[in-house]
């Protein structure tokens, strides 16, 4: 069991931009040179990749954190700086990515082969050659690369399966997968032989679909008692279930009590149970199994009953020509609906609050960044900073919080008067 892990909590950052850079030309008889400092590189991005070879999210059990590459500084002649390294993260088919925080659903890596840019790389910073005009020619600041920050991700493995086998544990469930598919789960006389889904894929007169053998479910498994709050998920994507019950009451249970159980389980994870379903009276070969069908088929309902045994093959041929039947009527299982707000290099934005009377703070990504770019000692880069902050709407949103003029006004550590 330790080797298959259908859950795990990651940490991913992007690479951050690359600082722009001041400079100045500088040539042997040419006076006052114009600017030429180059702009920041991009900063590396976080891609999901979905692998088909890839059967557990074991990796992720002893690398936890993943950083993609920072981008280069601009410099002089224009140059611009390098572009971070992505990271490519390989994950199973069938992973879904919720942002930790949230748990809102940021990819549903559904499809083999299947990409996802997760997270992009914060921009590039303009170099001060970016800032020359007309009437300013000689910028001395230039603009910092956009930083990004950690976020933590639940990754968590959903088995893609056309058909879920699903029941008490020991009621064979694993011998049938073995008898319908390829399939050699482990096989033995006692309750949870199954600790791993397991999967196989089954042909029948020109047609195969996938089988996913779950590890047997007790009373309150949905609460989280035995194994089956840690695996039902895996039957989430399935399109039909066949649930099995032991026919022949040999573990000293009733049948048709067993499928109640295990319906009530179905109902309160997700419901479940209103997932098409075949209900499969196993081992009728053993004593009493006949005797026991007809009060398992009125606790069925409308569902249909098949009389199977896994060990002799009896009404496999049945089984397998009902489930072929109905998958060629279900509609296909659809990727969960990815949420909208990934996790890019958007770190923007700003507040502003009164602290104290006269005392005005603004704070907020954006506001650490322009920081960053602004030479204080300039006076060009000073009024390229008051003009930022009236374009952006702080002047305004500090009037409206009651600023007056040489009130005073924090920014990270700097601080400096309100002027209307």
């Amino acid at each position: 069991m330790a080797s298959f892990v259908d859950r795990a909590t990651i940490r991913l950052k992007a690479g951050d931009g690359g600082n722009g850079c001041v400079s100045f030309h500088r040539e042997k008889f040419v006076l006052n040179g114009g600017p030429d400092g180059g702009d920041g590189g991009k900063g590396g991005s976080i891609i999901l990749v979905a692998d088909h070879n890839l059967h557990t999210l074991m990796d992720f059990r002893y690398k936890t954190k993943y950083q993609a590459g920072n981008g280069g500084a601009g410099s002089s002649a224009r140059c611009t700086g390098k572009d971070g390294e992505d990271i490519i993260i390989k994950v199973p088919a069938g992973t879904v990515v919720r942002e930790k925080e949230s748990g809102r659903v940021i990819a549903d890596m559904f499809s083999p082969g299947q990409t996802r840019v997760l997270m992009t790389g914060g921009r590039g910073g303009f170099g001060n050659a970016r800032f020359a005009t007309p009437t300013r020619q000689a910028p001395n600041f230039a603009k910092p690369g956009v930083k990004t920050a950690w976020h933590e991700f639940i990754l968590e493995l959903r088995t893609i399966a056309d058909v879920g086998l699903v029941g008490f544990p020991n009621a064979g469930k694993s011998s049938l997968l073995a008898r319908i598919t390829a399939a050699r789960p482990k096989i033995a006389d006692y309750p949870f032989t199954t600790l791993t889904p397991n999967l196989g894929i089954a042909s029948h007169k020109g047609s195969s679909f996938a089988v996913a053998d779950i590890p047997g479910l007790i009373e309150n498994a949905s609460a989280g008692a035995g194994l089956g709050f840690s695996f039902l998920r895996h039957v989430e994507r399935t399109r039909l279930l066949l649930h099995v019950v032991d026919a022949s009451g040999q573990e000293g249970r009733e049948p048709a009590e067993d499928l109640r159980v295990i319906d009530g389980e179905l109902s309160r994870y997700g419901q479940l149970d209103r997932r098409p379903q075949i209900v499969l009276a196993n081992k009728m070969d053993l004593p009493r199994s006949a005797e026991n069908l007809e009060s398992l088929r009125q606790a069925a309902g409308e569902r249909t009953v098949i009389p199977v045994s896994a060990a002799t093959g009896e009404g496999i041929e049945t089984l397998l020509d009902t489930v072929v039947g109905m998958l060629a009527q279900l509609p296909e299982i659809q990727p969960l609906a990815e949420e909208e707000g990934v996790l890019e290099e958007h770190l923007t934005g700003w507040e502003a609050e009164k602290v104290e009377d006269g005392v005005f703070r603004v704070f907020g990504v954006s506001m650490d960044s322009l920081l960053d770019a602004v030479n204080f000692s300039d006076y060009e880069s000073m009024n390229w900073f008051h003009r930022t902050l009236r374009a952006s709407g702080v002047i305004d949103r500090l009037r409206e919080l009651g600023a007056q003029e040489g009130d005073t006004v924090r920014l990270g550590d700097t601080e400096f008067d309100f002027i209307d």
